[in-house]
């Protein structure tokens, strides 16, 4: 008689009014580029790609790290934080904005950088977060790459920067914009002391990063369709009356017209740096 039996509950209903779950939520994505829906799991094994036109979704700086990195590897000033210089104040006070984000992405600030090995080569590594206040520039991004820069230095290993931003931080002022200059002038004892800077620019990389040390690697590479520039392509084109290429500030035009080196695929990033590094290195 068990055959004839429940052995589980059946479709159990929801008391009127309450919110019915799922079990399927989460599982599945639609592609921003295709609009494919996209099985989950086949994104995370595809390395955050779409299966079908090969889109890149965007990674969190801590993916960023686990992707390009061998494995385990030292995090460097992970509790640096903005001292809030101005006192800034618009929608609501920028202190507040820095402990929400701060919670949200469980970050002190919008970069995180590390040392470890790459194709068992140890190199320095920053990778921006753009969850992070839009992955904005200010004093904290500026210090920990500067102080990234200066490990290099010291312990002569490649630095790779990888960027996604929206460019300095509007809230800290002058303080952000400093930082270009900053960071620059530390990027140039690092070239004259013959140590390779490799620069990721992945979507987006804009502002007053661009207009820094994105631009300034020995190597500069992106990823395919990432958007990057100084200004966005709305205030350009409202700026000089006239409509903008198809395909304006995103990596493939960039590529075509000199100011970058190479677009390359995400699953084959790593494989990529590790082959640039042998001819800096061996």
């Amino acid at each position: 008689m068990a055959w004839f039996t429940r052995q589980k509950p059946g479709v159990v209903s929801s008391p009127e009014g309450e919110e019915k779950k799922v079990r399927t939520e989460g599982l599945w994505l639609k592609c921003e580029s295709c609009s494919q829906i996209i099985w989950k799991k086949a994104l995370d094994e595809n390395f955050q790609c779409c299966p079908k036109c090969n889109h890149h979704f965007r990674l969190d700086a801590r993916a960023r790290l686990e992707l390009l990195f061998d494995g385990a590897h030292q995090e460097f000033e992970a509790g640096l934080t903005s001292t809030d210089p101005l006192k800034f104040v618009d929608s609501k006070p920028y202190s507040e904005k820095l402990k929400a984000a701060q919670t949200a992405t469980r970050l002190s600030d919008a970069i995180v950088c590390a040392s470890g090995t790459l194709a068992g080569r140890p190199v320095q590594m920053c990778a921006m977060e753009f969850k992070f206040v839009g992955g904005s520039m200010g004093a904290v991004v500026g210090e920990k790459v500067t102080r990234a820069i200066e490990r290099s230095l010291a312990r002569r290993e490649p630095l790779i920067i990888v960027s996604a931003t929206g460019g300095a931080r509007m809230q800290e002022g002058a303080v952000s914009l400093i930082q270009m200059a900053k960071i620059s002038a530390a990027l140039m004892r690092l070239d004259d002391a013959k140590v390779p800077y490799i620069s990721v620019l992945t979507d987006p990389t804009t502002g007053g990063v661009t207009a820094s040390f994105a631009m300034l690697g020995d190597l500069n590479i992106a990823e395919p369709g990432a958007m990057i520039g100084f200004a966005g392509p709305r205030l350009i084109e409202q700026s000089m009356r006239t409509k903008l290429p198809q395909g304006f500030q995103r990596s493939e035009f960039l590529l075509d017209h000199g100011f970058l080196d190479a677009v390359v695929k995400r699953a084959e990033l790593k494989d990529y740096i590790a082959r640039a590094l042998r001819f800096f290195c061996d």
